[in-house]
């Protein structure tokens, strides 16, 4: 294949996609593809996209729209649609003008071949599980494991920081979430694989690592008559030399290890003092509408083992307002809960039914458009003053940071020695802007906390 081959990659929706696209683009650059940074230089352009969220889907659509129209003069781009949207709606989107290609998450160690086969002019290729709640065959798991070795390294995007999957897929059928239908039943990876990748990761010089599984506290290996655990990883990772701190995400409000994962991150120093632990309502009866396995008392039981654990921990959520049959005692439940937990900051979504879902195929999305926004508002406001409360802990404090790079406002606000504005993050998930040398990018800092925001922390080198 001619070596110039120019792909313009575009990503949507959570880190686990990040990290596909990651491993897509190290596999294309070996294939022979180079990367461009714009649609008009490319001769591929490949989406990675997300169903958890009607909108997520509705702007690939936009995009694949704007690609229609530019197919009109350049009749020989290859439009490649990846990930959990092409899971979903498969032969569907290959109906689109623009669409040559469709591959699910399963499929992408494919992915180089099937781009190749399409640029050659080939007929238009689905490529996605028939049988997703499947279990994956041996060779199924050793392609995809055999791919996430071989290319799972930094993602360049931030630099000495990487994203590692410990599993694959969701058995838990929340009602709202697609996820178990796109990405299949759960599957953990072997431990020792996870472990030679951090060791490759740490060879590269990354020093920051974060665990990815759909509930990643769920992640348990059966090898030589033990049983692995999320917090035997923890533990195994934090001796890998080179890495200075670890990461996990996302957390299932489950009590299953809890207490091993806690005793962890207590016990080691590199194990960041951070849990997200998405509750997504404060209602028990909303809760198990969503098939949600806990109540709204033993969610902040979960926090409170938490808190008395890991002293300072830092905490975000998750929730959904207007989910169907939501009444306004429901949602005061939820900012009850919300006051309670005291997060460090919680993303807030309003429900939209996915196609395919329990919900959508037995509840009616009963709750009016302006009724969830005014709801999203008002719980904003409430997690924004506890978030205020928080984040003014922290006047007069010296904070360890890992350096990300310049903020956007970089060149903007130049301090007296010319340093342009950078931004960086606590152990705690706290984003921390200052001014400082660029060469800082990808180290360790100390700041000292001069203002705050609700959410971010303004300081001066240490």
């Amino acid at each position: 294949m001619d070596m110039m081959k120019r792909i313009y990659v575009q990503s949507f929706g959570c880190q686990m996609n990040k990290l596909d696209t990651a491993l897509v683009v190290g596999a294309l650059k070996e294939a022979g593809f180079r990367l461009t940074d714009t649609v008009k230089d490319a001769d591929v352009v490949l989406m990675n996209t997300c169903s958890v969220r009607e909108h997520a889907e509705q702007r690939v659509f936009s995009h694949l729209g704007h690609l229609k129209h530019i197919k009109e003069s350049h009749p020989d781009l290859v439009v490649g649609v990846i990930g959990c949207m092409a899971q979903r709606l498969g032969d569907e989107l290959l109906k689109h003008e623009a669409v040559n290609l469709v591959c699910g998450p399963a499929q992408i160690p494919r992915l180089s071949v099937l781009l190749k086969e399409a640029m050659q002019g080939k007929k238009a290729t689905t490529a996605v599980t028939e049988k997703i709640r499947q279990k994956p065959t041996d060779e199924q798991n050793q392609l995809l494991e055999d791919f996430e070795s071989a290319y799972g390294v930094e993602d360049k995007q931030i630099p000495n920081q990487a994203f590692v999957r410990v599993m694959r897929g969701c058995n838990n059928f929340c009602t709202y979430c697609i996820v178990p239908y796109v990405r299949g039943p759960e599957v953990s990876r072997p431990p020792e694989a996870i472990m030679e990748q951090i060791k490759k990761l740490a060879d590269h010089g990354v020093k920051q690592v974060t665990l990815l599984g759909q509930r990643v506290n769920a992640y348990q290996y059966q090898q030589g008559g033990r049983t692995w655990s999320l917090a035997d990883l923890l533990d195994a990772a934090s001796n890998i030399k080179g890495i200075e701190w670890l990461r996990f995400v996302t957390s299932y409000p489950s009590g299953e290890f809890f207490n091993d994962i806690l005793q962890v991150m207590a016990d080691s120093p590199k194990v960041c003092n951070y849990l997200h632990i998405p509750a997504q309502s404060g209602s028990d009866r909303i809760l198990q509408a969503m098939n949600r396995r806990y109540s709204s008392r033993e969610y902040l039981d979960l926090l409170g083992r938490a808190r008395e654990i890991v002293p300072g921990i830092s905490i975000a959520g998750d929730f959904i307002v207007g989910f169907s049959g939501e009444t306004e005692e429901d949602f005061e439940a939820t900012i009850d809960l919300v006051r309670k937990a005291r997060y460090k900051n919680a993303f807030i979504f309003k429900y939209s039914p996915r196609p395919g879902t329990t919900a959508d195929k037995r509840l009616q999305d009963t709750i009016p458009g302006d009724v969830k926004q005014r709801r999203n508002v008002e719980l904003l406001a409430v997690q924004e003053k506890i978030s205020d409360e928080l984040s003014r802990d922290f006047l007069g404090k010296e904070v360890n940071v890992l350096v990300e790079g310049l903020s956007k406002k970089s060149h903007v606000n130049m301090d007296q020695n010319d340093n342009p504005q950078l931004i960086g993050r606590t152990s705690g998930d706290w984003i921390v802007v200052f001014n400082g040398p660029e060469s800082l990018t990808g180290q360790f800092a100390q700041v000292k906390i001069t203002a705050v925001s609700p959410l971010t922390l303004f300081g001066q080198l240490g």
